[in-house]
């Protein structure tokens, strides 16, 4: 067994400890190299350093075990140089993150880089339309969940909202050239809303070796000469390419009245930081930025140090406040502060560190500066918000919210009190203007239509020229006129004739042939997906026009007011009221009296007679002269109403249509005529179906048509068919239902600003009168059609109009009836009551129960054979059982003339004779 020394055991102790305690410092002073790739020459570079050293400085005093290490270098916006800086940075400081890079073109070839060394790059930039990045960049980390698509809906739903159809897009050059992606998606979405982009201003990009003043400026030249919009959208610039747009624009006049700004995220994000100098030429734009709330106590902690440092390390700049690149720059270097945290002490040279630090990046999620950050498929996951707001002064003022989701937070955008440019506030800025050297419209004008008095083309030999006149061609020259009155600008045209159908009139402007159409075009639903129309400015149908012929005087003319309903009725009531007043006036009235034939002759003659109220016949009962009373004034009513229409019917000539409904005219596929270069003809085939169509082409040729039998009916816009009855006053009559459509309208591309314009001055017109005036010039004749009606025959007198008084008259009669039958009745039985019982019914004592009970009983019991008539009054007072009268019916409101002296004779001759028999 080998022997061993106490100072060996000493020596190998002391070895152990040193070399634990080696161990030990040196894993508690780990520290992370960390890579920064910024452009030092730009607003965004500067900040973006000074919130990574913040950020260092603080993480690194409040970690002992752990300190970050931190690399700058310089890409001067450079993505090849920014290749080359995260080579160098991985090679030779063995960083194991890269923050920053300054453009979406400097991240895409860092990401590659990283991604070959197994190295996460986390960028802060806005990407391109890439929803697969994190596949094509696994090593990516975005500080952000927008891209350049979320921006330009932004700006696309904020151009919808105020109706601008023409668009300038300025961006700055790739520093390599190429297409921009933005500029492609802003095309495609305006296309989506019917606008387009005029013109493109594509701008050298700030490292170029050329100056770009010039550049600027002849293209912005180039827009006042030639362009019509006035919309100018800022998609990409740096901030100095920015403020020479700005300056020359200002110099041009592109920065007035009814010119518009709107500056994309890239620029607007900055306003915070950079000097109100820069954008006070485009003062009153709009901006769209990126919003974070500035409220968080540990982004006000931040803010009051950024400003500090940023002041002392960089005195030349006028703004000291941090934009949201500098918050992000914060929040990234914190990002990889805690995933190396949460990773404890690894040996960051193992095999696998690389991946395990990027996936516990990802899987980060704590309070940031401003928000939450937490990733998901490689970006921020919490949705961001783009904010609107207006460049007023030195600073700017919040408008709206945007969102992916959602939209503008405020959804009538028109509704916000924004300061236009040009100062610019009681309206809406148009957004174009017509071009210092402006090229003339050309209108296309229909050569041959079926109504010349509304669009008119010859050729006069005298002059060599072409003339244009007519209805339409007025209208269009009043509006131009007052386009200049009211709008300020002229608009230079020139008329060049179209040989063709109106549809081939359309075709021709939504293929830019000619810029707009002036004509008798009807506004049709169909046609408006192509073309714009402006305001109609007279209204349009479709009705159908026949020949008329003169009412003949027919011998039944006097039977013409009524309708055979009505007579009808008119008989029934008046055959029901003379039965009602003979019943009731036969049981008082002598004159109502006789053999049947007299009684009916004199209820005859009573009831017609009072037709014209020449009747002699009295009335007795007061329910008959109720039903009397309702009866003449029902006679009344009648009889004016039929005085009138026969006087009408025989006074005025009356005019028939040959044709009398369109019914008529499909069930016997009768030959109509319409214009064939209209849409007309389509339209009765399709929509009405009729099939027996003929094609005129002038309004000369319907009359001799309509007189050769080849057509029975004509198919005339309302315009039209109004022109022509006026024409040819008397000889021909619209029927039937009028179908109606847009009206007439002048055409123009769904691209063109001036269609809004135009739309004003016809309405301004319209509220003047003026085209009313200009109707009357062109429209009417030198016919007189007020001497004759050449509508149809008045409307014959039917029972909806009388079947209230006659339904009075007859409730009246029932009523009075009914009353009489129970008044009758009931004195009757009582008639008969007291003559079996006498005195005995009249018992005062009994009670109304017991009375009642007794009356039923007394009536089922009534035999009436042993019941006695009263006594003749006429022959003695003595009772005559062997030769009794007939009964007469009385009246219960009348008595008759042999009992009006004394009532209750009739009465009590029974009780008297009844008590005198009992007593025997």
């Amino acid at each position: 067994m080998p022997s061993f020394s106490p100072s060996k055991f000493t020596s190998v102790f002391l070895v152990s400890v040193i070399l634990s305690f080696s161990l030990t410092t040196i894993a508690e002073n780990r520290t992370t190299n960390i890579g920064v790739i910024i452009d030092e020459r730009t607003r965004a570079g500067k900040e973006q350093k000074t919130a990574i050293e913040i950020a260092v400085q603080k993480l690194n005093s409040g970690s002992k075990d752990h300190k970050l290490a931190i690399y700058f270098t310089n890409s001067s916006g450079d993505p090849l140089e920014a290749a080359s800086s995260a080579n160098e940075l991985i090679e030779k400081q063995k960083v194991r993150v890269i923050i920053g890079t300054n453009s979406w073109e400097e991240t895409t070839v860092v990401a590659k880089v990283g991604e070959r060394a197994r190295v996460p790059v986390i960028s802060s930039t806005t990407a391109a339309l890439q929803p697969l990045s994190h596949l094509q960049w696994p090593f990516l980390v975005q500080m952000t969940d927008l891209d350049i698509s979320n921006e330009i809906n932004c700006i696309v739903s904020l151009i919808k909202s105020y109706n601008w159809k023409r668009i300038i897009a300025i961006y700055e050059d790739n520093v390599y050239g190429g297409e921009y992606e933005g500029f492609s998606i802003l095309s495609d979405a305006l296309q989506k809303i019917d606008s387009i982009i005029e013109h493109r201003l594509v701008v050298p990009h700030f490292t170029s070796p050329f100056d770009p003043k010039e550049t600027i400026r002849d293209d912005l030249a180039t827009v006042l000469t030639t362009k019509q919009s006035r919309v100018f959208i800022v998609l990409k610039s740096s901030l100095s390419t920015a403020t020479r747009v700005f300056d020359e624009a200002n110099k041009l006049g592109l920065t007035g009245r009814d010119s518009v700004w709107i500056l994309g995220n890239g620029f607007s994000s900055i306003l915070d930081s950079i000097d109100p100098l820069v954008f006070r030429p485009v003062e009153g734009a709009l901006g769209i930025k990126t919003y974070y709330s500035d409220k968080n106590p540990r982004f006000l902690e931040f803010r009051s140090t950024f400003k500090a440092i940023f002041k002392s390390n960089y005195p030349e700049e006028d703004k000291s406040d941090p934009c949201i690149y500098a918050i992000r720059a914060y929040d990234s270097v914190e990002t990889v502060w805690r995933a190396l945290d949460r990773l404890g002490n690894p040996n960051d040279t193992d095999n696998g560190f690389q991946e395990k630090l990027l996936d516990t990046i990802l899987s980060n999620n704590f309070s940031g500066l401003t928000n939450t950050i937490a990733f998901k498929d490689g970006k921020l996951s919490e949705p961001q918000v783009l904010q609107l707001v207006n460049i007023v002064g030195k600073s700017y003022k919040e408008l709206a919210f945007w969102s992916p989701e959602s939209g503008f937070s405020n959804h009538s955008l028109k509704q916000l009190s924004i300061i236009w440019p040009g100062d610019l506030i009681n309206r809406i800025p148009k957004g174009w203007t017509m071009p210092n050297n402006v090229k003339k419209m050309k209108i296309g004008v229909p050569d041959s239509t079926s109504f010349q008095r509304f669009v008119k083309v010859e050729w006069i030999e005298s002059t060599n020229e072409t003339k244009y006149s007519g209805f339409c061609i007025a209208v269009f020259r009043a509006v131009v006129a007052t386009l200049e009155e009211q709008y300020g600008y002229t608009l230079p045209y020139e008329f060049i004739n179209h040989t063709g159908s109106y549809d081939d009139l359309i075709d021709k402007v939504y293929y830019k042939t000619y810029d707009a159409v002036v004509g008798d075009v009807t506004i049709l639903a169909n046609r408006s997906k192509y073309v714009e129309f402006t305001q109609p400015f007279t209204e349009s149908g479709l009705s159908m026009v026949v020949p008329v012929r003169t009412d003949p005087q027919r011998a039944w003319k006097f039977m013409r007011p009524f309708t055979i309903e009505m007579w009808l009725a008119s008989g029934g009531i008046l055959f029901y009221t003379m039965f009602v007043v003979w019943f009731m006036e036969h049981q008082v009235n002598r004159e109502f009296r006789g053999r049947w034939m007299d009684q009916l002759g004199t209820a005859l003659w009573f009831t017609f007679s009072s037709l014209f109220f020449s009747h002699r016949e009295n009335i007795r009962s007061n329910h008959s002269k109720v039903v009397v009373m309702i009866w003449l004034f029902v006679v009344f009513i009648l009889t004016s109403s039929y005085t009138a229409s026969l006087t009408t019917m025989l006074t005025v000539r009356m005019l028939e249509p040959t044709v009398q409904d369109i019914e008529l005219v499909r069930r016997d596929n009768a030959p109509v005529g319409c214009d064939p270069d209209s849409f007309v003809g389509k339209y009765l085939t399709d929509v009405l179906n009729l099939k027996n169509i003929k094609n005129i082409t002038s309004q000369d040729e319907y009359p001799e048509n309509f007189k050769n039998g080849n057509i029975v009916a004509a198919f005339l816009e309302l315009p039209y068919q109004k022109y022509f009855l006026k024409e040819y006053c008397n000889k021909y009559m619209a029927i039937g239902p009028s179908y109606k459509f847009g009206g007439l309208g002048f055409v123009f591309p769904k691209d063109s600003p001036i269609t809004d314009d135009v739309s004003g001055a016809i309405l301004s017109l319209l509220e003047e009168g003026r085209i009313i005036d200009m109707e009357n010039q062109w429209l009417d004749t030198s016919q007189n059609c007020s001497s004759s009606d050449s509508g149809v025959e008045s409307e014959r007198l039917s029972l909806d109009n009388f079947w209230g008084i006659f339904v009075i008259s007859g409730a009246t009669s029932t009523l009075s009836l009914l009353l009489f039958l129970y008044r009758l009745l009931h004195n009757k039985i009582e008639q008969r009551i007291i003559s079996y019982h006498g005195s005995r019914w009249n018992n005062n004592n009994e009670s109304r129960f017991r009375r009642a009970i007794r009356l039923v009983m007394i009536m089922l019991s009534l035999n009436p054979s042993r019941v006695q008539p009263r006594e003749n009054l006429e022959s003695s007072q003595e009772w005559n059982h062997q030769n009794p009268p007939q009964w007469e019916l009385v009246s219960p409101t009348e008595v008759p003339e042999h009992l009006e002296i004394g009532r209750p004779t009739q009465l009590e001759i029974p009780m008297r004779k009844m008590e005198h028999n009992m007593t025997m």
